[in-house]
């Protein structure tokens, strides 16, 4: 009896991994990015050197600085004010699309 519970608890673990988790719609992010663009740049590069870049972020550094600001754990009154009635999805949405955004770099010594 116990190895068929311990079969039936490692299926419903199976199954529930293997549902899908609710995508990060980057399109919706990108609606939602007019909100940022004034600080942060069109496509997440900030004209002002006080303000942090977001294109090509790491989308888990994204949402995790979005809900410091709205917990107020980070500090800033524009970012508390923009973010303060995001929800989870916006939050998501966001960080997927200023993540896919690609940046690079050029190395200035190299010919």
């Amino acid at each position: 009896m116990e190895h068929e519970m311990k079969k039936v608890l490692s299926l419903l673990i199976a199954v529930v991994v293997a549902l899908p988790v609710a995508a990060a719609d980057p399109k919706n992010g990108k609606s939602l990015s007019r909100k940022c663009s004034a600080c942060h740049g069109k496509l997440g590069i900030a004209r002002d050197p006080e303000v942090p870049h977001l294109a090509g972020q790491s989308a888990r550094y994204i949402e995790k600085s979005i809900m410091d600001f709205q917990k107020g754990e980070r500090q800033d009154r524009r970012m508390s004010l923009i973010v303060k009635n995001l929800s989870k999805a916006d939050i998501k949405d966001l960080a997927a699309w200023y993540s896919s955004l690609e940046i690079s770099v050029v190395d200035p010594n190299s010919n």
